[in-house]
């Protein structure tokens, strides 16, 4: 059983149960004024720019109303008079009216550009900052591609909202308010008919509200499911092809992907059976002022200019309404990732430093278990009593059946989760009271399964102490026995590292591992042997480099190997979360039933 270190247990509910779990626990709801509060909170930090895109988006609104009405004092006033003089004035100003509203427009849109980018980088930059935060047992058990849909797809639709919606709400009800005050200024009668739409517009409305609410929300929560089954497919396409079931996987994702597909061809028919809507009601206003102003204007009672400037202010009126109708939907999306995202940004910290916490001081490595309880998430105990010293520059080994708690105890000791009851003390301090950066830079970890990242040889090696020289890389390098070997490839410590290290085998990962935590020449060593998967001559370079590694160091191991359990100053063997003997392995052998059982069925067969 490994540390979790870069890895992720969590998978045995499978992403469309997670996503469906996470449906059934948040019950469909509309307008949520809490999500909206903290997502706007987002936005606030950009309020200089927003408040410019806004007085642009106004202005844009006004130049769009002047532009019918210059129209109308042209057909009024000089067309109708001969007037080529006032004519060529008022055409001039209306063409400077539309390169006015051309610049205010690009200046808005550049704004809202800018706005959304520092949005999105700071809700992405919060989340991730977060998840560091968070202990590894959340990574355990969430599944990673759900966690990435949260920070990736979910934030997309959010910042759409924050960035531009918002603003958009602005500049359209400034154009609807202003439309509605001019035409009724000009002709009330006329205007009042042009309106008279605008209930059915509003039944119109309500009805997509209410469905696009529950639309909105399905596509969320599939495109997380998709993303989620294809994050675990493809970190899980060693075992899917070892074992054939390449069809299986397929018709499971297809599944998810059909369901996916089919919510947003719904959310897609809906949008596209309202924005039509919209338009014909449009229409038909526009054919109430052509038959109503074309009667009048028969009658003597209007001119032909009002006519047109109606029909533009009419044309210019649906627009925005349409805009508001469909910013609705763009709302519903932002609540449904909304809820996501928020429910993300408020997991529990549940190991945090302590208001105060001190920054541990150079370590001699002594540790000390004081009756340490533990249990996960409230459930029964996997470690009941754990009471153990170890001097500084010793040497222990936990051994175990799987699941008897060994992984818990050193987990505790990095801090990786906190004790339930009791105490884990390092030279006399409570680790709960230091800082956890000062603790973790005077350890080091071995995990079981090799986890390094996609960078150079040489990255990875000074991953802990990136200031460090090439010559110290080198140096690590040689204590792990890794040197010779990275310099017989053709680009050496520059060769990169495939994802998931693939171009080198589990052995020579290892040794890089190793050379990682002595570059940072820790104090307290964690090591989880793992030497089971490599041949005869990368096991012995491995345990050769782990001595060197373990020298004058107080290490925890988990032990898998007979030759660490006699290299052991002392031994603690597990059982069912407590320790049930304890002493060096002559002794054991002599008097612990529990390790020589676990010794003849385990590790004599592995010596």
């Amino acid at each position: 059983m490994g540390l979790g270190i870069g890895t992720n247990r969590g998978m045995t509910s499978g992403p469309k149960s997670l996503i469906e779990s996470m449906g059934a626990a948040q019950e469909r709801r509309g307008f949520d004024p809490h999500v909206f509060r903290r997502l706007l909170s987002f936005a606030v930090p950009q309020w200089p720019l927003l408040l410019a895109a806004a007085a642009l988006m106004l202005t844009t609104a006004g130049l769009n109303l002047l532009a019918p009405y210059l129209v109308k004092v042209a057909i009024d006033n000089h067309i109708a008079r001969g007037d080529a003089a006032g004519l060529a004035r008022v055409a001039l100003l209306t063409g400077l009216t539309y390169v006015a509203v051309y610049l205010t427009t690009a200046g808005q849109t550049y704004i809202l550009s800018l706005v959304s980018q520092r949005v999105l980088a700071l809700l992405r930059r919060r989340l991730f900052r977060h998840l560091q935060e968070l202990h590894v047992g959340y990574h355990d058990v969430h599944i990673i591609g759900v966690t990435l849909s949260h920070v990736i797809n979910d934030v997309e639709v959010i910042n759409s909202l924050l960035s531009q919606g918002l603003v958009s709400i602005v500049g359209d009800l400034a154009i609807i308010v202003g439309i509605i005050v001019v035409m009724l200024a000009i002709n009330a009668r006329l205007a009042l008919l042009a309106l008279s739409v605008v209930p059915l517009m509003v039944a119109a409305t309500a009805v997509f509200a209410r469905q696009a609410r529950d639309a909105f929300r399905e596509t969320r929560q599939k495109i997380g499911a998709v993303v989620g089954d294809l994050a675990e497919n493809i970190g899980g396409m060693r075992v899917i092809q070892a074992f054939a079931q390449e069809a299986t996987t397929q018709q499971r994702f297809d599944v998810m992907n059909r369901e996916n597909r089919n919510a947003h061809v719904a959310a897609i028919a809906l949008a596209s059976a309202f924005t039509p809507a919209v338009d014909l009601l449009g229409m038909v206003a526009t054919a109430i002022v052509l038959w109503a102003g074309g009667l009048a204007v028969a009658r003597g009672e209007l001119t032909i200019g009002v006519i047109v400037a109606f029909l533009a202010w009419v044309a210019q009126l649906f627009a925005p309404i349409r805009d508001l109708s469909q910013l609705y939907g763009t709302l519903q999306s932002a609540m449904a990732g909304g809820e996501r995202v928020i429910e993300l940004l408020d997991a529990k910290v549940e190991v945090s430093d302590a208001p105060g916490a001190i920054e541990l001081p150079p370590l001699a490595g002594r540790v000390e278990f004081r009756d340490v309880w533990l249990s996960y998430r409230g459930g029964e105990p996997v470690l009941k009593g754990i009471t153990m010293t170890i001097e500084p520059g010793q040497m222990i080994a936990l051994v175990g059946q799987t699941g008897a708690g060994k992984t818990s105890i050193a987990g505790l000791l990095a801090r990786f989760y906190d004790a339930t009851a009791g105490q884990v003390l390092v030279d006399g301090y409570s680790i709960r009271a230091v800082a956890q950066r000062s603790l973790r830079r005077q350890m080091g970890i071995v995990p079981q399964d090799p986890f390094l990242f996609a960078a150079t040889i040489a990255d990875n090696i000074r991953y802990g102490r990136p200031e460090a020289s090439d010559e110290e890389v080198r140096e690590a390098a040689r204590l792990a026995n890794l040197d010779e070997f990275v310099r017989s490839l053709p680009d050496g410590y520059d060769t990169v590292i495939q994802e998931g290290g693939v171009n080198l085998s589990v052995g020579q990962r290892q040794l890089i591992c190793i050379a990682r935590v002595a570059m940072v020449q820790p104090r307290l060593l964690i090591l989880d042997e793992a030497t089971s998967s490599v041949d005869t001559l990368t096991e012995a370079l491995i345990q050769e480099a782990l001595a060197r590694l373990l020298r004058g160091r107080t290490s925890v191991i988990i032990a898998h190997r007979l030759s660490t359990i006699r290299r052991a100053d002392c031994i603690y063997v597990v059982s069912g979360g407590e320790i049930v003997e304890q002493g060096r392995h002559e002794e054991l052998l002599a008097y612990g039933s529990v390790y020589r059982e676990l010794y003849e069925k385990q590790f004599l067969g592995s010596s």
